[in-house]
């Protein structure tokens, strides 16, 4: 493993629990779009969005694992408290539909991920950058949970439509 990689690996990444994820998204969302363009100028704009979007997923995926550590479990009750950090400064508007051991519906009602992107002039990028994360978070938070959503705001629609399911686990000792 190269010594970059391992110093990455090694560095707990806090920020999100100190800035929130409105603004960790705003500081990336300014720094990505010029990079993203000037490479775009180089290699193409369609090779490099799909390049920020594999990477993005990675990254989703290992904050979910993360998050999970943080919260210590992998439910639904845990992730429904992990919501508190991208509801920061009224970032999202939330009525939860369902809640239980194995469910968590909700539909997001007011995204200001998609209006500060939209200030920016990249709700494109929006999507790549936050929407885009969803499932892979929720995946390395539960390798089992499920997300099903059918639309976003970003993408213009009234609200979002988060429908999660977390398995029941089994109790300990239990046999098939």
């Amino acid at each position: 493993m190269s010594e970059d990689k391992h110093r990455q690996e090694q560095a707990a990444d806090t920020l999100t629990q100190k800035l929130g994820v409105l603004t960790r998204r705003e500081v990336e969302a300014r720094i990505l779009a010029p990079v993203i363009d000037a490479l775009a100028d180089r290699f193409g704009r369609e090779e490099v969005i799909a390049v920020v979007r594999d990477a993005v997923v990675k990254i989703a995926q290992n904050q979910g694992h993360e998050l999970a550590q943080a919260m210590g479990g992998t439910g639904a009750a845990e992730f429904r408290e992990s919501l508190q950090f991208w509801a920061k400064d009224d970032a999202l508007r939330i009525d939860v539909l369902e809640q239980s051991e194995e469910k968590l519906h909700f539909n997001v009602r007011r995204c200001r991920y998609a209006e500060m992107y939209r200030t920016l002039g990249i709700p494109e990028l929006g999507e790549i950058f936050s929407c885009n994360r969803d499932f892979a978070l929720v995946q390395g938070f539960n390798a089992e949970a499920d997300l099903e959503r059918t639309q976003t705001i970003m993408q213009g629609a009234a609200h979002c439509d988060f429908r999660y399911r977390f398995p029941k686990k089994d109790p300990v000792g239990s046999k098939p």
